[in-house]
């Protein structure tokens, strides 16, 4: 078995959910050993916050995510992103050792499979990625983004009332 010495959470997103679930056949998607398969994840913080590894995408709120909660992560930028920004942002958390970058193009479920595997067996290394994504973590972040649209709405009014 690929994942006996960890369960996995996976998110599919509403629309590849059924198509996944139709791809696997056979395979009760509801009930694989060891790994849960659902369309949405509503409390992502909750479900971050007690995994110890986290493969995602690498948007903007993501990156901030991991590195707010402190957690080792497996990173697969998405190509089609304008500028290729989810790859700049995944080699900000791979420039200090906090995540691994397998592209996308390059993403298959041996290359998944060993990369997790050499993460969650070295409980030394997955230790050292958290804290290093802890160490840029930016805190009070929603306050900060309610200051900053506060300001703006403020300049706004300024201006429609001259």
């Amino acid at each position: 078995k690929l994942n006996k010495n960890y369960q996995v959470i996976w998110a599919t997103g509403p629309k590849q959910y059924d198509i996944i679930k139709e791809n696997l056949g056979e395979i009760d998607i509801e009930n694989i050993e060891n790994m849960k398969v659902v369309p949405y994840i509503y409390d992502m913080e909750k479900i971050m916050n007690i995994a110890d590894l986290i493969v995602a995408r690498s948007g903007a709120m993501t990156i901030t995510e991991i590195s707010n909660l402190g957690k080792a992560s497996i990173l697969v930028p998405l190509p089609n992103v304008s500028n290729n920004h989810q790859m700049y942002n995944a080699k900000v958390l791979e420039k200090i050792n906090a995540a691994e970058i397998i592209e996308n193009d390059n993403m298959n479920g041996e290359l998944l499979n060993k990369t997790i595997n050499e993460i969650v067996s070295d409980k030394e290394k997955i230790k050292l990625m958290g804290a290093s994504a802890y160490s840029i973590s930016i805190k009070d972040t929603q306050d900060k983004i309610f200051k900053e649209i506060l300001a703006l709405l403020n300049r706004n009014i300024l201006k429609q009332k001259k």
